[in-house]
């Protein structure tokens, strides 16, 4: 028997409960692989799922946790054998197939990824799916050729955005890091960030088509108005990596204008699906490119006891960094 944080769903009520409970290993599902899980994250998908679900978790009881670095304890699968180190971000786990808040796991082979070397299994989880997406989008506004000016990662302390802005400034570019907390500007511009941006600067919708010409390159998290807004001050050719949408689905006060007079990229960024190849290719970057002595900054411990409190937390915007959960604590 092991520990596990086992989510319930009361039918009549609909109301839905989180508890560290010991389940066994017929308990898990079906795959390949089965993962002595040493550490998870703390996502916003994962605290719909360790709450409501937001239609996320397709039948209950659940096991969330959309991401997790372990051991390999068996395997039916060649490409793995006890022992082996190994990361898994993506492919609805933690939604529709029990995911990492447990000691251990079993999931399907192609959805692993060899620990890179450089990265041990608590590192790759202070990088964990945020990271993960931040390297995502940083790789794809190089490959459409990253300007010089300055590159605005807007939803600085939060997860992606910690790991984007450490990234970047790692390599070299002038950051401004966006946020609606001013008391995280120490915490910013400790990870590298140049500049401090006040969210209010970039939430009103504005009439113009077009501002003046001042980012490079754009990470964004929020999208909504601010995505809007943002799009209209890139610079000519330059690329917006959009993440995701804490501020909204809608791009609020947007026009076609920055795409046809100034030739703005908007590129998608999506982690759950990516091709192995290009998994393999992100954490191999994470390893080379993301200094160790500020991920460590980022990091708050937990356990599994304190994911229920947790997943309440990053739904209202509270969590910094990274939270990385020991699941044998």
């Amino acid at each position: 028997m092991f520990n596990a944080l086992v989510v319930e769903k009361d039918e009549e009520s609909g109301k839905t409960s989180a508890e560290v409970k010991q389940i066994g290993e017929e308990d898990l599902p079906h795959a390949d692989v089965t993962v002595a899980v040493e550490y998870s994250t703390v996502n916003y998908k994962d605290g719909l799922c360790i709450g409501p679900g937001g239609g996320l978790v397709r039948k209950y009881p659940h096991v969330p946790g959309i991401d997790f670095a372990g051991t390999v304890e068996s395997s039916d699968d060649d490409r793995y054998k006890p022992g082996d180190k190994v990361v898994l971000t993506g492919w609805r786990v933690g939604e529709a197939h029990w995911g990492g808040y447990s000691q251990k796991a079993r999931v399907k082979a192609d959805w692993l990824v060899p620990l890179p070397e450089g990265l041990d299994t608590r590192q790759a989880m202070a990088v964990g799916t945020a990271g993960f997406t931040a390297m995502l989008a940083v790789m794809a506004l190089e490959d459409q050729g990253l300007k010089n000016g300055p590159v605005l990662v807007t939803g600085a302390a939060g997860g992606v955005g910690s790991v984007a802005t450490a990234i970047l400034a790692n390599l070299g570019h002038e950051v401004a890091a966006v946020t609606g907390r001013p008391e995280q500007e120490e915490y910013l511009k400790g990870l590298g960030a140049s500049r401090i941006v006040p969210r209010e600067e970039l939430t009103e919708v504005t009439k113009k088509p077009l501002e003046q010409e001042t980012w490079g390159g754009c990470i964004d998290a929020v999208a909504g108005s601010m995505l809007g807004r943002v799009l209209k001050q890139m610079e000519y050719g330059s690329s917006v990596a959009a993440i995701g949408l804490a501020g909204g689905a809608a791009i609020e006060g947007a026009l076609i204008t920055p795409f046809i007079l100034r030739g703005v990229n908007l590129l998608g960024i999506d982690s759950v699906m990516q091709p192995y190849e290009n998994r393999v290719r992100a954490w191999e970057r994470i390893a080379k490119d993301l200094p160790m002595d500020k991920l460590e900054a980022m990091v708050q411990p937990a356990t599994l006891s304190d994911l229920p409190g947790l997943g309440k937390d990053i739904l209202k915007g509270q969590v910094k960094g990274r939270v990385v959960v020991d699941v044998n604590a």
